[in-house]
C-alpha cells in the first residue's frame, strides 16, 4: 500500500487553474513534422526545420519591437485554417493552413508584425481593462502562468495547455478595433525597421476585408478573431505606402526557405493527389521534390520517397532537413537500422536540436539493444532537460528506463509524458508509484511530488463533479492503470 504523505495546499483559484489545464491540454511527438491530436484538444506540429525557420524570420521583428527573441515562443497548430493569434503572454500560434494559403513571405511577415504589435502593445494584459469580460484565451493565459510557476520553469507551461480545437477556433480573445489598430501600426513600423515591405501585409488583410459579410461557418477564424474595416485598412494603407521599402521585393533567401517550409506542410497535411497536383512530377524543382517525399510516404511508396529523398541529398549533402526526412522514410518503413547514418548526420549538421535528437534516440529504442538502449538514453536525458515538453521523448525515457530496471525512473518518466498529454489520473497514478519509490528529498522525488500536488485538485474536483451525476468508483482509478 502507498505510503500516505503529506501534500501542500493550493490557493482556490490555482487549483481551479490546474483543473482547467488538467481537462483541456495535449501535446504532440517528434518528428519531420509530426502531430499527436486527441478530441477537443489543440494539436500542435513540431518539426525541426519549421521551428528553426519562423524563429528566424521572427527575430529580427522582436528586436525590431524591443522584445527579448528567447522570451518569445512561436507554434505552430496542425489545422488547416487561416489563422494565428498571441496567447498567455508572449505565445505566438500559427495555424498551419494560414503557410499553406499564403503563398508570398512578405504576407507571412505582414501577420507576423501584426501579432508581434500585440505582443509589444501588451494587449492581452491590458484588455481586462476593456468593456469586455474576460474571455476563454484570458483564462487561458492565466492558466499558463499558473501552471508555469506550479512546474517550477517559466517554459513549463509554454502555451502547450490551450484549450480544444473548438475553444481556440471559437473563444480567442475579441481584441478591440482600437488595439487592432494599434497592432497593425506597430507591425507596419516593425517591417520598415528591418527592411521589409509592407505590401504583404496589406494583400492578406485585404483578402480577408470581405470575409466578414460571410457567414461564420464560412469565413477563415482570422477574419473573426481580427475585425478589419475600411477606416482601419486605409490607415494602414497609407502607413506601409508611405515606408521607403513599399515596393522593395521579398528577400531571396526567406522566400525560398518559406516555399521550403509551404511545400512540407502541404505534403504532409493535404491527401497525395492534391500535392501531385500542386507539385507535379513534371517539377523537378527542389521545393516540388521536398514535398512529393510527403506525399509519396503517405501514399506508402517508401522507395519512391527515398528516391527523391537522396536525390535532394545528392545536391544539398549538407543540408540536415533532407537528411533528416530520409531518415524518417527508413524508419517509417521497418528499415529502422538504415535511419541511423541518416539521422546522425542530420544531428551532426545541426546545433543540438531537440527535435532532431529526438528521432534519431527513437530509433535507437526501436531497435532494442543494449547499446543502443544506452545511447538513446544519453541522448534522451539531454532532450528532457532542453525541451521539457517533448512528451515522447518522456514515453521513450519511460521505455528505456523499464527495460533497464529502473522502474522509479520508468514510473516518473511515465507520469511526466501523462501530464502533458493532459491524461490527469494516469499522471497522478504514475506520480505516486514514483513517490513511493524514490529516495525520499532527491530531485525524482520532488518533481513528483509537484506533478502529484497539480493533479491532486483536479482529480478531487473531478470526482466532486461527477458526484452529481453518478458515484465516482475504482473503475476510474483502475482504468489509469492499463
Amino acid at each position: 500500500m502507498a505510503k500516505k504523505r503529506r501534500r501542500r495546499a493550493l490557493p482556490k483559484p490555482a487549483r481551479i487553474f490546474v483543473l482547467i489545464t488538467a481537462l483541456f491540454w495535449g501535446l504532440t511527438g517528434p518528428g519531420a513534422l509530426s502531430s499527436a491530436s486527441a478530441q477537443n484538444r489543440i494539436s500542435l506540429l513540431r518539426d525541426a526545420e519549421t521551428e528553426w525557420f519562423l524563429r528566424w524570420i521572427g527575430t529580427p521583428l522582436f528586436e525590431a519591437a524591443g522584445l527579448q527573441p528567447n522570451a518569445v515562443n512561436i507554434y505552430l497548430i496542425n489545422d488547416p485554417t487561416m489563422n494565428a493569434f498571441v496567447s498567455g503572454g508572449q505565445n505566438i500560434f500559427f495555424h498551419a493552413g494560414l503557410i499553406m494559403e499564403l503563398d508570398d513571405v512578405n504576407q507571412m511577415l505582414g501577420v507576423y508584425a501584426h501579432e508581434t504589435g500585440h505582443i509589444s502593445g501588451a494587449h492581452l494584459a491590458r484588455s481586462s481593462d476593456g468593456a469586455a469580460a474576460p474571455t476563454a484565451i484570458a483564462l487561458g493565459s492565466m492558466i499558463l502562468g499558473v501552471a508555469a510557476i506550479l512546474a517550477g520553469a517559466s517554459d513549463a507551461g509554454l502555451g502547450l495547455m490551450m484549450g480544444g480545437q473548438t475553444m481556440a477556433q471559437r473563444s480567442f480573445l475579441v481584441y478591440t478595433r482600437s488595439q487592432e489598430n494599434q497592432a497593425d501600426q506597430a507591425g507596419a513600423g516593425f517591417l520598415e525597421a528591418t527592411g521589409t515591405s509592407g505590401r504583404g501585409m496589406l494583400e492578406t488583410f485585404e483578402r480577408f476585408r470581405d470575409q466578414e459579410l460571410l457567414s461564420t461557418r464560412r469565413r477563415d477564424p482570422y477574419a473573426t478573431t481580427h475585425p478589419l474595416s475600411g477606416q482601419r485598412v486605409q490607415r494602414l494603407t497609407d502607413r506601409v505606402q508611405r515606408s521607403p521599402y513599399f515596393d522593395t521585393p521579398p528577400r531571396e533567401d526567406y522566400q525560398y526557405w518559406y516555399a521550403r517550409i509551404r511545400a512540407k506542410l502541404k505534403g504532409y497535411l493535404q491527401e497525395p493527389w492534391r500535392t501531385f497536383s500542386d507539385y507535379p512530377e513534371s517539377d523537378q524543382s527542389d521545393i516540388a521534390r521536398y514535398a512529393r517525399i510527403y506525399a509519396y510516404q503517405k501514399d506508402l511508396k517508401f522507395d519512391r520517397a527515398l528516391e527523391e529523398a537522396n536525390g535532394l541529398i545528392r545536391d544539398y549533402p549538407e543540408d540536415p532537413f533532407f537528411q533528416e526526412i530520409a531518415g524518417q522514410v527508413l524508419l517509417e518503413s521497418s528499415r529502422v537500422e538504415q535511419s541511423l547514418d541518416y539521422y546522425r548526420k542530420a544531428n551532426a549538421l545541426s546545433v543540438r536540436n531537440p527535435i532532431l535528437m529526438t528521432q534519431l534516440a527513437h530509433a535507437l529504442v526501436a531497435l532494442e539493444t543494449p547499446e543502443y538502449d544506452k545511447e538513446a538514453a544519453k541522448i534522451l536525458e539531454q532532450i528532457v532537460v532542453m525541451d521539457r515538453v517533448n512528451d515522447f521523448a518522456w514515453r521513450q525515457l519511460s521505455v528505456i528506463y523499464a527495460r533497464t530496471g529502473q522502474e522509479e525512473k520508468a514510473d516518473l518518466a511515465t507520469a511526466e509524458m501523462f501530464q502533458l498529454q493532459g491524461q490527469v489520473m494516469r499522471a497522478n497514478y504514475y506520480a505516486t508509484r514514483a513517490v513511493d519509490k524514490l529516495p525520499e528529498g532527491s530531485p525524482g522525488w520532488l518533481r513528483a511530488q509537484d506533478i502529484l500536488i497539480q493533479t491532486q485538485f483536479a482529480l478531487e474536483e473531478y470526482k466532486r463533479q461527477n458526484r452529481r451525476r453518478r458515484p465516482f468508483d475504482q473503475t476510474y482509478l483502475d482504468a489509469a492503470r492499463h
